[in-house]
């Protein structure tokens, strides 16, 4: 049995009207990033910013609709609410979908996103979360996340990997995971696991070759929902192998996520620094630890003759480190064993874990295990005078 198609949706939202026009919201245009994968269904509805509280109820009706189409397994809306300043100042969720039988469900995003007074809100469970982030792509920074926390798990820490880049999703064939995570109650989604690390990732829930055509608030929700609605048990850390740049992903990590720490990684060049350096930046204005620096594709070593040759320049990230007061955490060589194991879903960490690179992951995760260790040490004191 064929799933539902993406017309199928869109004539069953027509039923449903804007309670101020009258008109349905598919001709009002209001249906946005509507997502069909086996019967899971997700899309926003935008409406005006100044009647957002009032709409729950036309989200609701929206969501049944869909639901009601024959094969329809799940329902995910999000009210996105558009200001007067236009698209480029979209406010977050007003609120998330539910499920109906194998996936999952969300109450507001915003309470999700954050706690009582506009704190960050914490994730059950899990003790620490750290982000693995670059200012630019093709820096090898998924292949880092995923070495990294392969290598947390091997020095004895319940390790998760959430994949944070909905766009470009690369965990689920670096962990050599496949199918689709579980929901028992129709509410929580269990994640995958491979390797003793549990891993979720949009790659779960759509084809390799989808694109994702969804705005920001859109891309916010899922990451809320992938964060608060995944059962992830307990874990001593969560590894987010974040999106490259400074945009709303990005952002909403950084500010709505209780984050211990984030890592930095680039390569030697100077363009690349420059990016790494904004994304340094970015978790300093919102009062995130960079614990350090990772340059990867540091030095190429010819398998045959032993030539080291520097191809990206060498000592870059070193010298940043340095000028930006951090730490380098560790300096990964451009090898092809890397590149294979981890496009074959076998990262170098668990293949050869005693191999040199493999030792140079494990060297990175315990000073990021110490630094994390560190912070839960250092809690204040208060002191009676």
């Amino acid at each position: 049995m064929t799933g539902p198609s993406e017309a199928q949706i869109r004539n069953a939202l027509q039923k449903v009207r804007d309670p101020d026009s009258g008109e349905d919201i598919v001709s009002r245009n209001m249906v946005s990033g509507l997502v069909v994968r086996d019967g899971n269904v997700g899309f926003a509805i935008e409406v005006d910013a100044r009647r957002g509280s009032q709409m729950e109820p036309l989200r609701k009706a929206a969501e049944q609709a869909a639901g009601e189409v024959p094969g329809v397994l799940s329902v995910t809306a999000v009210l996105t609410a558009q200001r007067e300043g236009g698209p480029a100042e979209q406010s977050a969720p007003q609120s998330q979908g539910t499920a109906q039988g194998g996936g999952a469900s969300a109450g507001p995003a915003q309470q999700q996103a954050q706690g009582p007074g506009g704190r960050r809100a914490m994730v059950p469970g899990v003790k620490h979360i750290i982000a693995v982030a670059s200012g630019k792509g093709g820096v090898g920074k998924s292949t880092t996340a995923v070495n990294l926390a392969l290598a947390l798990a091997s020095l004895g820490w319940r390790t998760g990997m959430l994949d944070a880049d909905i766009y470009g999703p690369s965990q689920p064939r670096m962990m050599g995971i496949a199918g689709r995570p579980s929901s028992p109650d129709g509410k929580t989604l269990r994640p995958m696991e491979n390797f003793g690390v549990k891993c979720m990732s949009m790659g779960f829930l759509v084809a390799e070759d989808t694109p994702m055509i969804w705005r920001g608030p859109m891309v916010q929700s899922a990451l809320s929902q992938m964060l608060r609605d995944v059962d992830w048990g307990e874990l001593d850390v969560l590894v987010v192998d974040m999106p490259p740049g400074t945009g709303d992903a990005q952002l909403t990590m950084a500010q709505q996520v209780p984050l211990s720490g984030a890592v930095i990684v680039s390569t030697p060049q100077d363009i690349a620094l420059i990016d790494a350096r904004k994304g340094l930046n970015m978790f300093r204005k919102v009062d995130v630890p960079v614990f350090g620096i990772v340059e990867n594709m540091s030095l190429y070593v010819c398998p045959n003759c032993g030539h080291e040759a520097h191809i990206f320049g060498h000592g870059g990230a070193v010298r940043e480190a340095e000028k930006l007061g951090v730490d380098l955490l560790g300096e990964i060589p451009l090898d092809i064993e890397i590149r294979e194991t981890s496009d074959s879903g076998r990262p170098i960490v668990v293949t050869a874990p005693d191999s040199p690179h493999a030792q140079a992951y494990i060297a990175i995760a315990q000073k990021v295990k110490a630094k994390l260790e560190g912070a839960q040490r250092a809690a204040p004191r208060i002191v009676m005078e």
